[in-house]
């Protein structure tokens, strides 16, 4: 199972960014416990004081639904701002959002259909007399690659899948960056209802 989540400071101050910054660190830790695989897909770094502002996850497991129970929703820390000294405010929310995955995530081999046909260009007795070159289709978005680098048939059709599936991630990399700039877009704010996770303190104890 795949998914992907984004922790945000939802466009808020830097105590926000803060947050985001030692939750993802916290998110980290239960992620090693639960033997969670996850990577940093794409991060936003505030200049003022290196914080993230956001940060999006892939993440890989067999019960990510479960375990994110406890994780998606709004997060809420309780301390007292390191920047600025004599603010009242006690209270810092940040969110937590699933991303919708990006649809070539998870690529079947049937999705892709094969065409053979003749080389061109230097390659030897083989060029213009047998079918050795391959074009690789993906089915479904239409994007389709060729190689005839080699004069084996076997070895192109190897080749043309490696570079249409390269193709396809660069396709997924582009629409997921659409989704986080929707996502980042539509969150003007974060509701400060009942968090699903409350830290409090410098050390952020849950």
């Amino acid at each position: 199972m795949k998914k992907i989540i984004q922790i945000t400071s939802g466009r808020g101050p830097e105590e926000c960014n803060l947050v985001v910054t030692n939750v993802f660190k916290r998110f980290s830790e239960a992620c090693r416990k639960s033997e969670i695989e996850f990577e940093v897909i794409e991060r936003d770094v505030d200049k003022d004081f290196n914080q993230l502002s956001s940060i999006v996850i892939a993440l890989e497991g067999s019960d990510l639904t479960n375990f994110l129970k406890g994780w998606i929703g709004t997060i809420l820390w309780i301390g007292k701002s390191p920047y600025r000294k004599f603010h009242p405010r006690k209270n810092w929310f940040i969110g937590c959002f699933e991303l919708e995955t990006p649809k070539y995530d998870l690529i079947q081999q049937q999705e892709i259909a094969y065409q053979t046909m003749r080389s061109s260009g230097n390659g030897g007795q083989n060029v213009n007399k047998v079918n050795s070159a391959v074009r690789a289709i993906h089915k479904s978005s239409g994007l389709s690659v060729v190689a005839m680098d080699s004069r084996s048939q076997h070895q192109n059709k190897k080749i043309a899948t490696t570079r249409l599936l390269l193709k396809l991630q660069e396709l997924e990399t582009s629409q997921l960056k659409g989704l986080i700039q929707e996502k980042w877009n539509s969150q003007t704010s974060i509701k400060r209802g009942s968090p699903v996770k409350t830290f409090k303190g410098d050390s952020f104890i849950e």
